[in-house]
């Protein structure tokens, strides 16, 4: 392909598009440029089917690459970038939401879309440009596909949103908000807020989809000009009277009726009855004696049972607003709310929403327990950490527990930031918390059901939290001519066959958190005020029951919490702590058992879950760090004898002189005559010379006394 470059003015830069130069096997490839961050997106497709059965095998993968940042990886032992870190995984993340509605849902090429990430500034985050690069090579590739889609980041400063922030912008922002579409819908949102309102929120989708028209056009545009001919795809799918029969057989079995039980367990139980009498239904009246050719039948089969229960969901929704469950559309399924539950735990809770439990556990740590974030765009520290587990047996399942995957590293990050604007600040509550939620039973939305129950542990810990959040998955139900239905607190079927899963976490003042994903090209902005209004009032609704259980957090800690206390010195005075080679610090430390932690700045903090062991270990940095006062009076032990005084230490590391003239009420000859070394004597500190030298004064104090 010819080497060629497009530009557009957005957010006041150039998004710079080039082709031609790199990667020319793929089916697609572009290089996107925005600021000094540039990004490769390739797009590849199997020519044949994939062997993976039951869904549409899109592979979605987000490259870091340290040298992007002129950096070489930490570690001492491993240079090679290994696993993904969780910023990657939720870069990619949010790619994939973005990409994958808009394949055809019975497609079974592998398609695998590659973002790598060549260079980065340090001022534009190379999520968005991902999504960008990733649509346009998809869509100037051969393969099939409903795109183009575009995306921004929209900021909001004190009075106007700010388009594509660069970092310092969007550290003083209250919303940061990544906002996915087509040129006239939005079909993905992520976003982080410091309790916006509901109405702010909306118009910053207003704000992004304007940007999103703008580049969505001049992504077709430079499709139409080097855009391949799109190839046939493989489809799932049999001959049309293989596929009426099938449908037909479905519904007089009850598939319709099967849909509608409060209990998932009796639907799951009836679905796959009236899927195995479609299988035989199929082998007797189909069956050819090709074995194989039986299996990909069963498998059009379930595509079509998928189909047909879509269909049935949404006609019964936006006719007669009936939910598989019997719930009205605005209903919250029963909740219920525990804390306290475990005894040596420092704080816990467990949050029930119909079929949907969440036991989420909070651990306060001391600061050095901070996490260190060592990533190709950032070296930080992380002092609140959410961490979401999904084992088989929330869902009845039984498979191999392994290491933490997309969805549980997606679900812990939207939990974890809906938290992150209400936390206490450092100087406040200087603890590291780590929460960690437990899905103990899942039916739509365990990811909400986490938010609320981070809230109940956080307070039952005792962490003086700002206020309360509370969180809830919407849903929505669309008809051919845009008319839809909302759905509060939806559940898993209504997730998989509905048209929107859209998560809301916020305060009584406003947003926090937003997530959402379609199945359809994307959703209208009044679909999307609609929904926000809506969940406004569920969210409102959950709250007030989480607070009849605790209303505000706990005034006193678990006694199994540790104790923190917080010491500012002078940060010159840092080096007569940790003494040469850290000796000093680690006498401390064994002695006491305690844990301490020094920042830059001066500020010391001793943990310890033993008050008398803290108090001793603050005594003993005291007197290290002790500036020394005129008029002071310490017990000091004699450490030298001269011939004009003797000098003593009066705090560990801190000597003065006592001139002979000064160690006496009476004329003394000779030093020995008065004190030895070793003697514990009263002095007084009688002045500090321009050079810091400590002048010491024992007749001071007999006269005194």
């Amino acid at each position: 392909m010819e080497q060629k470059k497009w530009s557009l003015q957005i957010g006041g830069r150039i998004l710079e598009v080039e082709t031609g130069l790199l990667a020319g096997q793929a089916n697609g490839s572009v290089t996107v440029r925005y600021g000094d961050t540039v990004v490769l997106a390739t797009a590849v497709m199997s020519k044949g089917a994939s062997k993976i059965q039951g869904y549409f095998p899109l592979m979605v993968d987000f490259e870091e690459r340290y040298y992007a940042a002129g950096k070489i990886k930490g570690s001492r032992f491993i240079k090679r970038e290994g696993r993904p870190s969780d910023d990657a995984v939720l870069t990619g993340r949010v790619v994939d939401r973005t990409i994958r509605p808009l394949f055809n849902h019975r497609m079974r090429n592998e398609v695998q879309v590659i973002v790598t990430v060549l260079s980065i500034d340090g001022e534009n985050d190379p999520d968005v440009i991902s999504i960008i690069a990733a649509s346009t090579a998809l869509s100037i590739s051969n393969i099939p596909w409903s795109g183009p889609v575009a995306a921004v980041r929209v900021g909001k400063g004190e009075n106007d949103f700010i388009l594509n922030p660069v970092n310092g912008e969007l550290a003083e922002s209250v919303l940061d908000l990544i906002i996915s579409g087509t040129k006239d819908k939005i079909n993905m949102l992520d976003a982080s807020a410091k309790e916006v309102p509901e109405e702010e929120v909306a118009k910053a989708f207003a704000f992004g989809q304007e940007a999103i028209t703008k580049i969505a056009t001049f992504i077709e545009s430079i499709a139409r000009e080097i855009g391949k001919e799109k190839l046939a795809p493989v489809l799932l799918q049999g001959s049309p009277k293989f596929e009426a029969k099938v449908k037909e057989f479905l519904l007089s079995e009850g598939l319709a009726e099967a849909l509608y039980d409060p209990d998932r367990n009796v639907v799951d139980e009836k679905t796959a009855a009236i899927k195995d009498k479609a299988a035989a239904y199929i082998k007797q009246n189909f069956f050819t004696g090709d074995d194989a050719e039986l299996a990909k039948m069963n498998e059009i089969a379930g595509q079509i049972l998928d189909e047909v229960s879509d269909e049935v969901v949404h006609k019964n929704i936006l006719e007669k607003e009936l939910r598989p469950d019997g719930r009205k559309l605005n209903e919250v399924r029963k909740i219920k709310c525990k804390v306290g539950l475990l005894p040596r735990t420092h704080g816990s809770a467990l949050f029930t929403r119909g079929e949907t439990q969440a036991l989420t556990v909070t651990t306060l740590g001391s600061p050095g327990d901070e996490q260190v974030i060592d990533t190709m765009e950032v070296d930080m520290k992380k002092r609140y950490i959410h961490h979401y587990n999904f084992p088989p047996f929330s869902v009845g399942e039984v498979r191999p527990m392994r290491g933490p995957g997309r969805r549980e590293v997606g679900h812990g990050a939207l939990a974890e930031k809906a938290l992150v604007p209400v936390l206490p600040d450092k100087e406040t509550f200087p603890y590291t918390t780590l929460l960690v939620s437990e899905i103990l039973s899942s039916n739509g939305s365990s990811s909400m059901a986490s938010t609320c129950g981070s809230t109940l542990s956080l307070m039952d810990a005792g962490v003086p939290i700002k206020r309360p959040v509370s969180g809830i998955a919407m849903g929505i139900i669309v008809g051919l001519d845009d008319n839809f239905k909302v759905l509060t607190d939806i559940q898993g079927l209504e997730d998989h066959y509905g048209d929107m899963d859209f998560k809301a976490a916020g305060t009584e003042k406003g947003i926090t958190a937003l997530q959402m994903d379609v199945k359809l090209d994307g959703v209208t902005l009044p679909m999307l005020e609609a929904v926000l209004a809506q969940s406004k009032e569920n969210r409102a609704e959950i709250l007030q029951k989480m607070l009849a259980v605790i209303s505000e957090p706990r005034k006193e800690m678990s006694q199994y919490a540790p104790r923190i206390i917080i010491m500012h010195i002078n940060p010159e005075k840092i080096r007569n702590v940790i003494g040469t080679g850290g000796k000093i610090i680690n006498e401390i430390i064994d002695e006491t058992g305690v844990q301490i932690d020094i920042e830059d700045d001066g500020s010391v903090f001793i943990t310890s879950p033993d008050a008398e062991a803290a108090k001793k270990a603050q005594e003993w940095i005291d007197n290290l760090t002790h500036e020394v006062k005129a008029g002071e009076v310490f017990n000091a032990k004699i450490t030298r004898i001269m011939n004009f005084g003797a000098f003593a230490e009066i705090l560990p590391g801190q000597e003065g002189l006592i001139h002979i003239s000064e160690l006496a009420d009476r004329r003394v000859e000779k030093v020995e005559d008065v004190v030895k070394v070793g003697d514990i004597i009263p002095v007084k500190v009688k002045e500090i010379d321009n050079q810091g030298r400590i002048n010491l004064s024992a007749k001071a104090v007999i006269k005194k006394a």
